[in-house]
């Protein structure tokens, strides 16, 4: 989407803001929605809840809910929410593709026992690992149509180390459903047609 007066960042932050502004009846600020302060300010509580909740639930129940890459995927389901790479599925398939790539990697590397390479320092069985973890991430989600660029990093937590058990898998699989069914509340709140799976539902 183009930067205009009604998109001062382009995407759609604007239009996520207005709905919500609209939907909770904050007059004063539905008036300026548009204003780069009022979307800073938006974004920021967006931000905060939004990984927040995640971080919550990762203190109460001890799981590695909270990881680098759910950064980037909140931040396209509310910047961009109608754009391919934001749709549920892209976004669930990415980063299932990234977790299995990074595993695949881990195991054809014999790296699954091992630790966290930025502890124990950088082999060349890591260096290999990386390599092909971010290789068939990109050429898979390329093949099967579902670009979701934040899984580049999904993967490389993987192949890295920093979250690599099966459980630990599960897991951060878990929290990309809870973070797609919170973009889909919180885009359905404010009017924006976010799809149920696909890009055109």
């Amino acid at each position: 989407m183009p930067i205009d007066d009604r998109h001062p960042l382009g995407g759609e932050m604007s239009d996520v803001a207005r709905g919500l502004f609209g939907r909770f009846q904050l007059a004063a600020l539905e008036k300026r929605y548009s204003s780069t302060i009022v979307l800073g300010l938006f974004a920021f509580v967006n931000g905060c809840i939004s990984i927040g909740l995640m971080s919550l639930a990762a203190l109460l129940t001890g799981a590695p809910l909270i990881f680098p890459s759910l950064g980037p995927t909140a931040f396209l389901l509310f910047y961009t929410p109608r754009a391919p790479a934001a749709s549920p599925r892209n976004t669930f398939f990415g980063h299932l593709i990234g977790v299995a790539s990074g595993y695949l990697s881990l195991v054809i590397f014999g790296l699954t026992e091992s630790g966290l390479a930025l502890a124990e320092g950088v082999t060349v069985g890591r260096v290999g690992a990386a390599a092909l973890s971010l290789g068939l991430t990109a050429g898979i989600m390329a093949w099967l149509r579902v670009p979701h660029p934040p899984a580049g990093a999904t993967t490389l937590i993987v192949s890295l180390g920093i979250l690599s058990t099966p459980s630990q898998l599960a897991v951060l699989m878990l929290a990309v459903v809870v973070l797609i069914a919170q973009g889909f509340v919180i885009n359905r709140l404010a009017g924006i047609p976010y799809p149920l799976w696909g890009t055109g539902q």
